[in-house]
Order: structure tokens, then sequence, then C-alpha cells
């Protein structure tokens, strides 16, 4: 690995399921020489995806991390590379490798252009303000259109492309392309694998169109530098293809331009191109921003760690995997540098950690390292009680990092081991898959003696419920997949008591806690400055101690405990600030317990009087069909109590965005393919809860 930050890259690939992410990885891979041989994913020989589901299905279901050697300009580029799911079950994946990278390469569909998922990659990345290079692949398939995918960059995203390349032909004719830097074209030998590219003058067809392209580059680069704006006024051919470089390179760290490549993976065609691209237009570590965090004694006091190596340690967890040898504990460092061996500080938790030894990855294979750097990515072995998103840094110079964003599962399934040996290992087991994966959940139910496991979507779960019976053979029986539904209160409740007393022969158990609870969002708590841990602000009220100060936590526990197990179905009330405003103690006989039963008495009692109502999953579901059936798919979304909220003419087919109830969606994409002749897709991601209708919240509490 390189210690000149400057020759480092840490970049993610990321795309709409099926545009081809894992095949340019494969290619990455090949050219870089970490691979002698290509791996294909439609023969399940993908380096990437090494998981046997991952090879079985043909789809990437965990991010996977590689570092390999660039040489470019003279110089050799250490790139640390991720590969991201496309499908929208696994979104945590793209998630949490978006919060650690400096740049991504988006892959786009030559024929589809900008598909559903890639917004919501897009979005992704925008979230996390990372610069983008765009890569328009699969432009050897038959119906690809380059200038069609670049205008629905322009206009579905709302970017500003910018082409660097165009094609040479298209479908079975595609055969390389036109660079617009340096106007020259380059064959690809499909006989070497793409390893030979020649360069030749640009056919005399293809002239008139290069001129045309290479004027708008010329005009879109003027305007993201101001120097070039007057050479471009007085003379645009006096500028030359490196000043067009360094004003494309600004303005793609300035998040006000997407430059454009293109290619086929598949064919080997235009790889290498994509890689000096990535080196020449991404940002290395040190031109991203200081990272920012807070002092863990004191979370109103901001700090910021410099990508350097002479800062305090600091680093990011983004990714656990349960390994043989113990977790392997993937992190990005921000600052400092850590050697094996080290003792350092989970400030979330305030426990030390030891790290044994540290890795450079490569999918599954691992080297050795002795040190890692600022800016680089790596693998750790040795951490007990650290998890994705947690910090990691110096014991004397604490900060921690600010946590990434995961979404609640809103589909749940019950599961029982099949014998007493199963029921050992699946606890064990089910503690591993939420270390690994945090959009996964699992609890036990008392009453009813079934462990409950809960997700992003069927096919997650699915593939949990694989992993156990075959990966980590656990006999399970499975129940049918549920929607988890929410409770939340209707209006407010003022002054509701809650008292436990018990006295029995010695001494007794006394608690009073009083409240008010009202309905509450995020964006109310966080005004207040309240914690809205798991969506229930707890505000401390109390005057004139009338409760001591020590029973106060015992109330919150209490109350939130209570949260948990709801009211109405048992499911977790959410969106609730709760008041703790007086209650009375006794000198004796109160205790944590005694308070802890007075505030779950005090919260139950006091939703129950403000009015509870049941909230259901809502999903942002995106159908892409024919024209023709659009009367009968827009009619089967109205009888499943869906609303499309847009629908849009893009040659002959017809895309409807929709928002509808996650428990009318089960098995959708199989009606959706009977419906259309099998020529529909659809995707489908968590939008929000809202309120079910009475009649069908009663027809799901009955049945709970």
């Amino acid at each position: 690995m390189s210690t000149d930050l400057r020759l480092v890259r840490n970049i993610g690939i990321c795309a709409h399921i099926d545009a081809g992410k894992t095949t340019v990885t494969e290619r990455v891979l090949y050219y870089t020489g970490k691979n002698y041989k290509l791996g294909e994913v439609h023969e399940g020989t993908a380096t990437m995806d090494f998981l046997e589901e991952e090879q079985q299905r043909g789809i990437t279901i965990q991010s996977a991390a590689t570092t390999c050697p660039w040489d470019h300009h003279g110089e050799t580029y250490t790139i640390n590379l991720i590969d991201t799911p496309g499908h929208v079950d696994f979104t945590i994946e793209v998630e949490r490798s978006m919060r650690v990278l400096d740049g991504a390469i988006a892959v786009f569909d030559g024929k589809e252009g900008v598909e559903a998922q890639s917004e919501t990659v897009w979005r992704q990345a925008d979230r996390y303000n990372v610069p983008r290079v765009a890569f328009i692949n699969k432009m050897d398939k038959i119906g690809a259109d380059f200038e069609f995918s670049f205008n629905t960059i322009k206009e579905r995203l709302g970017a500003n492309p910018i082409a660097m390349q165009i094609p040479i032909g298209a479908g079975d004719d595609f055969v390389g392309l036109v660079d617009l830097l340096e106007m020259k074209a380059y064959y690809f030998d499909s006989g070497e694998l793409g390893a030979v590219v020649e360069q030749r003058e640009i056919p005399e067809d293809l002239v008139e169109m290069a001129e045309l392209w290479r004027h708008e580059l010329v005009e879109k680069a003027a305007e993201l530098d101001d120097r070039l704006t007057e050479k471009y006024i007085e003379d645009e051919h006096s500028i030359t293809a490196k000043e067009i470089q360094a004003a494309v390179r600004i303005g793609t760290l300035g998040h006000e331009c997407i430059p454009i490549l293109c290619g086929a993976a598949l064919r080997n065609i235009g790889i290498q191109r994509l890689l000096n691209a990535a080196i020449d237009y991404l940002p290395d570590p040190t031109e991203v921003p200081a990272v920012e965090g807070s002092d863990p004694r004191d979370s109103d006091t901001k700090l910021t760690r410099p990508n350097s190596d002479d800062a305090p340690f600091a680093a990011l967890v983004f990714k656990v995997v349960a390994d043989s040898h113990g977790d392997l504990t993937y992190a990005r460092i921000y600052s400092g540098t850590l050697p094996k061996g080290t003792r350092v500080l989970n400030p979330g938790n305030g426990r030390k950690e030891n790290i044994s030894r540290i890795y450079e990855m490569h999918a599954k294979d691992r080297q050795a390292i002795d040190v890692a750097h600022a800016g680089h990515i790596v693998a750790l072995i040795g951490l007990k009680n650290s998890v994705t998103g947690d910090t990691l840094c110096a014991s004397d110079d604490p900060i921690i990092l600010e946590r990434m964003h995961f979404p609640e599962p809103v589909i749940s399934l019950s599961i029982e081991p099949k014998t007493t040996d199963d029921k050992k290992k699946l606890g064990e087991a089910l503690g591993t898959l939420q270390r690994e994966d945090p959009s996964f959940r699992s609890r036990y139910n008392d009453e009813t003696g079934e462990t409950i496991i809960s997700g992003m979507g069927e096919l997650h779960l699915e593939i949990i419920k694989n992993k156990l019976t075959r990966d980590m053979n656990i006999g399970v029986n499975v129940g049918t997949p549920r929607v988890s539904y929410r409770e939340t209160i209707v209006g407010p409740a003022e002054n509701v008591r809650g008292k436990f007393v018990k006295q029995t022969g010695g001494r007794g158990q006394y608690g009073d806690a009083i409240v008010n609870v009202r309905p509450c969002t995020a964006a109310e708590a966080e005004e207040m400055e309240v914690d809205f841990k798991d969506n229930i602000a707890f505000i401390d009220k109390i005057a004139q101690g009338s409760i001591p100060r020590e029973y106060i936590p015992s109330v919150e526990t209490g109350v939130r405990n209570a949260a948990v197990s709801g009211i109405l179905g048992g499911y977790p009330v959410v969106n609730i600030a709760i008041e703790l405003v007086d209650g009375s103690s006794h000198d004796v006989d109160s205790s944590q317990v005694a308070f802890e039963q007075a505030g779950s008495l005090a919260f139950r009692q006091a939703c129950s009087q403000a009015g509870l109502a049941l909230l259901e999953p809502i999903m942002r579901v995106t159908i892409t069909t024919p024209e023709e059936f659009f009367g009968s798919v827009s009619g089967d979304l109205a009888s499943r109590r869906g609303q499309i909220n847009d629908s849009e003419l893009r040659g002959v087919v017809r895309v409807i965005s929709a928002e509808v109830p996650l428990s009318e969606m089960f098995g959708y994409t199989t009606v959706l393919r009977g419906m259309t002749q099998g020529r529909a897709t659809s995707t489908m991601e968590p939008a929000e809860y809202r309120i079910m209708p009475p009649n069908l919240s009663e027809a799901v509490l009955t049945h709970s």
C-alpha cells in the first residue's frame, strides 16, 4: 500500500441491479494483475461474489473490499475498491460503503439509462457528498443508446453530465471509443481480453459527431473554471486537454459535474480508461474534507480529524464479517496510524480493543501488514465489542465519528429450531448475523416462545434463512412472512399516574410516577434537543425532587421496556414524547425495580388514554411496464390500496412510481409477471410508516 496519500483512491462501484457492477469489478481485478483469469457473474465464478448464494443467484449480496495497484502517469496508485449490491433489500451495504468512500463509479445500463435503483444509490451518494464518475456500460447490448442514457442522467438525476468519451458503434457493432480530450479513437482487441488497446484516428463518419461533443466538453469545462472562460470567449481551440482535465477534476470534486465514460465490461472494452478516469477525477484522501465527529465527554463539542498520519488515530468500523478465526472487522482509517498489537478505544461503549492483526483484503483472500495508515481501508482481527458504525480512536484523544443511518426493518417471520441442539446453536448464529448486518434484527417472544427475525424484504429474509440452514447447518422451521407493524398515539394525555405498591412481610415496594404523553417526530425531538432513541423522546421535568434523582433512569427504563412490547398488539410503540412531571417516593420501600414498574404502568395507561393506532410500513414501488399493460397494472395497484404519485412514458415503456402498503405486496413480482407476459419489472424500498385504516387494523389485531 502506498503511504503517499496522493497515490491512494478509495472508490466504490454502485448501480441499479444488473447494470454490470460486478463484471466491471472483475475486469478491474484482471487488468490490475490481481486476477490471472476473468471471473464471470453468469458462470458463478466472480471473485467478488464469493458467497455460494451470490454465485447461484448471480447477484451481489454483501459489499466486498479489495486493494489493487494501477499504473498511471508513470506512478503506481493504490486503489481500495468496494463492489456494492444493487438489490434494494441490501441497501444497507451500499449505505455503509458510501459512508467510508471518497469517490464512486456509478454504472448505468447503456440501453436502460437511469433506472429506479440507480436513483436510490445516487441519493445515498448525495447524502455522504461522494464525488462520482459515471460509466455507461453494456454498449454492446442490442438497443444500447449512449445519448439516451447520457440524457437520463441529466433529466432523472438532475446531474450535470460531461461526456469524456463517445462510443464507436453500438450493439454488436460496438468496437471501441473516441476520447474527446485527446480526439483519438481507441480500439480494444477482444481476442486479447481487451488487454491490448490500439490508438487510431477517429473514423470519418464519426468526426462531425466527435467535434460536436468536444465543443460541449470545452464549453462545460470553461463554465467550471473562471480562468478558462476568458480563453473560451477568445478562442476555444486554445484550451488544452490538460486545462480541460483540471477544470473537470475541480468540478467533480465540488459536486458540480459528473464525467461520463462508456464501454462494455463483458466485451472488455473501456475498463482501463475508466480506471484512469477514476484516478484523474476522483479525490485522494487528502482532498476530502476533514472527517467530523464529537467529543464523547461533551457531545456539543465538535471535533475534526485531518487525513494525516500525524493526527491522533481515528477510524470507523463499516462492516463486520464472522470468520472461522474470529470476527473480521473492516475499518476506514481517517487519521493517524495503526500498528498491529495496538490497544484502541471504542468511545461509544468505553471499551478498549486489541488489534492483534491487520490485513489488506482482496475479496476473500488477505495479506497481513504491520501498520495501517490514514486514508486506507483495512480488515482488523481481535476486536470483541465493536459493530458497524462504531468509532475506534486513540485512548488519550477520543472522538466519536458520525454514525450511519440504518433503516428500520419492515418485514418479519417466525423461526423455531427443530432440535435442542439446533436451539443452542440458533441464538449464537443470530447474534453473529446481527453483528454482520445492521438492517437485520432478531428477538425472542416470551409469550409465544417464537424467535422473530426481521429484515428489509422477502429476499433479505430468504438469504438469512439460507445462511442459517446451509452455511451454519442449523435445522429451523420457518413461518410465513409478516409485516412489522408499529403502534403510536393519536393525541395527548396529561397527568397520568402509574403507581406500583406491593406490601409483603418485610420490606415492600413503592414507586409512583406521573407522566404526560404526546405525539412527536424525529424533527421535533431534534428541535427540542432531546434524544430520540428508538423513536421515543423521554423528558425529565421533575421539580423540587418529588422523585429522587437516582430513580429517574429507572422510570425511563420502565417506559422504554413497555414501549418495545407494545400495548395494542405487542408491536413497538413509536413517535412519542413522554414527560415525567411528578411522582412520590417512600424512604424505605422505594427501589429501582419499583420505579421501573411505575414507569411502565404510567406509560401504558397514558398511551391508552391518548388513543392508540396501528402504523403500517408503506413501500415506494417503481414499476417499469410496456405501455399496453399500464391500465391493468395501475388497476391492480389501486386494488392494493396503492397511490400512484407519478407515471412517465419513456419510449415504449411506462414507468410508474407509487406508494403501496407492504402488507398488500407479498408475492407481487409473480403477479406482475403474469399480468404483463413477464415483460414488466418492479423495485420496492421502504418509504415511511403511516396510520392504518381502523377496519384493517382491527383485522390485524384479531389475528395477532
